[in-house]
């Protein structure tokens, strides 16, 4: 079995503890169904895209440069990496 390969897609550059959404400035594409792990000093954790957002409008697909509103199950802090499985 061969093993999965993790690119980095982005960061957080924010985090709205409230509602759960990060703020994620993308390097790459992103789109829901995505896997995708959320890593930092503190942050560990795996989930699938399920609500994306640019400017309070939901998005299917995103591209490199944008910024999006992510939906996450756990708490992000600014500056962790996002990692897409591929």
């Amino acid at each position: 079995m061969s093993e999965e390969k993790l690119v980095e897609v982005g960061k957080v550059t924010h985090y709205f503890s409230k509602i759960g959404v990060a703020v994620v400035e993308l390097k790459a594409p992103l789109a829901v169904g995505d896997r995708i792990i959320i890593r930092g000093p503190t942050t560990d954790f795996e989930q699938v895209v399920e609500s994306m957002q640019i400017e309070h409008k939901n998005i299917e697909k995103a591209e490199a440069g944008q910024s999006i509103g992510l939906k996450v199950n756990q708490r992000v802090r600014e500056r962790d990496i996002v990692y897409k499985r591929v």
